[in-house]
């Protein structure tokens, strides 16, 4: 049913590069941190797009915006969508592509007169990255019912900012309650952000599930002193236990292998002088692993190392839980939809879990859900060299196109949205 559809390349592409133009870093990247200035910029644009494209638009509690076109028949859409806040130091194509995608697809319906059974939805989220309001993918955690409004908005940012007042500064502090209406399924088109599929030299990734993610923030505390007058074994230095840590997730991951990583993203010395020892170090681990078990084992590893290695050094410590999400499998019937509407379209497909943490993953607590791929060059996002090419986003906005027609015309999902789709 009609397969003969294709999205505007062009226009979707114009979309990326003028959306990205906000928040410009001048090197290619952009940074739209959430609920910035430069944020509000971007979210006016995309919000201008849907009112052109005479969607209705409806902004929730906590500043997730999303986008209906009205179906055939009433009751919950298909929903697509992601972000478009980024990091700091962030590329045009991550989040920005899933929901600039999502808004092609309807006007490519509208466009050729095609109206589906089912309402469709575009949807975009609060401070899905994390970067500078902690847990990330927060707005889709708040909108699935894990995460409370009130103690979302006191969330203060790295900045010293209160979640909610930036909300309000900004303007987009919605009346939609939370937790939101669940879609009938949702599907989100990403870019990769790793080397599989360039690697392999496949066009699509039918995403089977997303890794189980532990964020939190290390304080070490020891005595400052002068870097020249006392002696090594008389020190305590959170600088060394902080050096030694990052080692040590290092070879924990490595040593267990498959999909365990740690990173070591963030480390501050105060007071940062080269003179003198430090007083205290902050610093983040990131561990993630696509087995819920061997994620918490990772955890308990590191914790023992740490406790060790600031006893032998004098130095205390204390933790600070960041974000935790365990790993999430998609729903069987979706991803098996994005692998056949890809070989369909003659695309090649690879099956593969997301090392990234997505929106995806939230609202697969409350409705089938599931993920499109399309390579990244390189591997490299967070970036401003992040690129994927324009047959790569023409090839996945068409698979997104014709996964969302399935799911808005027939009944592949069953009766399993009833099992699923109700809970908040």
């Amino acid at each position: 049913m009609h397969q003969d559809l294709q999205i505007d390349i062009g226009r979707l592409a114009a979309r990326l590069s003028e959306l990205g133009a906000i928040g410009s870093t001048g090197d290619g990247g952009c940074a739209r941190l959430a609920l910035t200035d430069e944020d509000r910029a971007g979210r006016d644009l995309v919000v201008t797009w849907m009112a052109d494209l005479g969607l209705d638009i409806s902004i929730d509690e906590i500043g997730n915006v999303v986008a209906t076109r009205p179906g055939l028949s009433e009751g919950p859409p298909v929903m697509c969508g992601s972000h478009i806040d980024t990091v700091a130091t962030g590329g045009i194509y991550d989040g920005n592509l899933g929901v600039l995608a999502g808004l092609e697809v309807i006007e490519t319906l509208s466009r050729a007169g095609v109206t589906t059974r089912r309402p469709l939805a575009v949807a975009f989220f609060t401070d899905e990255e994390g970067a500078r309001f902690s847990p990330d993918m927060l707005g889709s955690l708040v909108y699935c019912g894990g995460l409370g409004v009130e103690e979302a908005r006191d969330i203060v940012a790295s900045d010293g900012a209160r979640l909610g007042d930036e909300l309000a500064r900004i303007g987009y502090v919605g009346s939609a309650p939370c937790p939101g209406l669940a879609p009938y399924a949702y599907v989100e088109l990403h870019i990769e952000q790793g080397p599989v599929l360039e690697a392999h030299g496949e066009d699509i990734g039918a995403v089977t599930g997303v890794q189980g993610i532990s964020w939190q923030e290390l304080t070490l505390v020891g005595q400052s002193n002068h870097a020249g007058t006392t002696p090594m074994s008389y020190r305590h230095d959170p600088g060394l236990v902080a050096a030694e840590i990052a080692v040590q997730a290092r070879r924990l991951a490595v040593g267990m292998g498959a999909d365990q990583v740690a990173t070591v993203g963030r480390l501050e010395l105060v007071p940062n002088l080269v003179n003198v020892v430090a007083a205290k170090a902050s610093m983040t681990v990131d561990l993630r692993n696509t087995d819920e078990e061997l994620l918490a084992e990772a955890e308990a590893k590191l914790a023992e190392e740490i406790d060790e290695i600031c006893r032998r050094e004098g130095v205390s410590w204390s933790t600070r839980r960041l974000a935790r999400f365990a790993p999430v499998e998609f729903d069987p019937t979706v991803v098996s939809l994005v692998e056949a509407k890809a070989l369909g379209l003659g695309l090649s497909v690879r099956r593969l879990a997301s090392g990234a943490g997505h929106d995806a993953q939230m609202l697969a607590r409350m409705c089938p859900a599931g993920m499109i791929f399309v390579p990244s060059v390189g591997g490299i996002s967070h970036n401003p060299k992040e690129f994927t090419d324009t047959g790569h986003l023409e090839a996945g906005a068409n698979v997104l196109l014709q996964v969302l027609l399935d799911l808005a015309d027939t009944d592949v999902l069953g009766s399993q949205v009833e099992a699923v789709g109700v809970e908040g």
